[in-house]
Formats: structure tokens, sequence, C-alpha cells
């Protein structure tokens, strides 16, 4: 993907230039709805240090709403990472899809501790959403990663095979009869009235 035309050609790490490429330049704009399309890939990640995932291929649209006093932003993302199965550690897409919403005001200072609300300092002629994103994306993963495979009985891995191994077994036979400790405890409370 290329950079913006407001990125410059100066050269960048790419820590640097991926988040860079998350800025949004409002000053320019006319009120009304701006969209902006973003093409995320493993190396958006690597940028903040996260390296959970195998590779990422995910498609990000921020929805920018100018006002003459605020802004309203709505980001929407749809794709898969690929992730290992905590139970087989075998490699899989993990389908993900996240919406977040954010009211963009002007205040005194830069202030972005509400999840829903960004007060940028008057002056201010953009700002960047990598940070949104990122939270937005590893969020909506699920805690609990599963191989579709393994929910539906088709993967096949050694790791899957020896599990099912160590699996306690039912005894074959039921045995009916009490436990001699329980008419103990029986008596105890018979006795007692």
């Amino acid at each position: 993907m290329h950079p913006p035309k407001w990125a410059g050609t100066q050269s960048f790490s790419v820590e640097t230039m991926e988040k860079r490429e998350f800025f949004i330049p409002f000053i320019g704009l006319k009120e009304g709805k701006h969209r902006f399309e973003y093409d995320i890939d493993s190396t958006f990640f690597e940028s903040f240090g996260y390296h959970e995932f195998n590779g990422a291929n995910i498609k990000a649209e921020a929805l920018l709403n100018k006002m003459s006093t605020m802004m309203e932003l709505a980001i929407s993302s749809n794709g898969a990472v690929n992730v290992n199965c905590d139970l087989t550690n075998e490699p899989f897409e993990q389908a993900i899809e996240a919406e977040l919403k954010l009211v963009i005001k002007f205040g005194e200072e830069f202030n972005n501790e509400d999840d829903e609300i960004l007060i940028l300092p008057h002056g201010e002629h953009q700002f960047n959403i990598a940070q949104y994103l990122y939270e937005m994306l590893v969020l909506a993963v699920p805690q609990k990663r599963i191989h579709p495979g393994v929910l539906d009985g088709t993967l096949k891995s050694d790791a899957l095979e020896k599990l099912q191994e160590l699996q306690p077994k039912e005894s074959e036979k039921k045995d009916n009869t009490p436990d001699p400790r329980w008419d103990g405890l029986k008596k105890l409370l018979t006795d007692n009235k």
C-alpha cells in the first residue's frame, strides 16, 4: 500500500511508517462525511510489538463526519488473522469483525482517556487512529482460539490424538452399591433427631 500524499517522501522505519499511515488530516476537509480505507497486515501489529498473529489480512474503513465544532468517527473492519489453536497449536484463519465509534472534540489539551471521546487541542490539524485500530482489532479476536476442525471433528493432529488418549475413560461397569461412608453420614443425621 502506498503512503498517503501527506506522508511526504522522507524515509521512516517500518514502525513509524505503519503508524504514520493512519493520520487523518481534517483541517483541509469540508464539512460532511469523508471515507478513509486501510489494508492491515501483520506489520501493523508488529509495529506495536504484538506478535500473537502469524499473519493478518484485514480491511478497515474510517468514516469521518466533520461538523463545525466537532467530528464523529466510525471505524469498521473485517478480515482474518492467522493464529495458533490453543488446543493443538495448529495454525488457522480466525475471521474477525469489529466496529468503533469515536467523538472528536476540541479543548485546551489533548485527552484520550475516554474510550468514546477524543479531545484535541485547538489548532490541531490531524489525528492518528492507529492505536484505536490496534486495540479494536486485538479485542475482536476471541480469548480462546479453537481450530474449526477441532469443533467439527475433521482436524487430524498428533496433539489432538494425544489429548484424546490422555482423557479419562469412564469405567465399563457401573457399581450401584452405595458407598458405606454415606451410610455413616446418614446415621449421624438421624441420630441427632
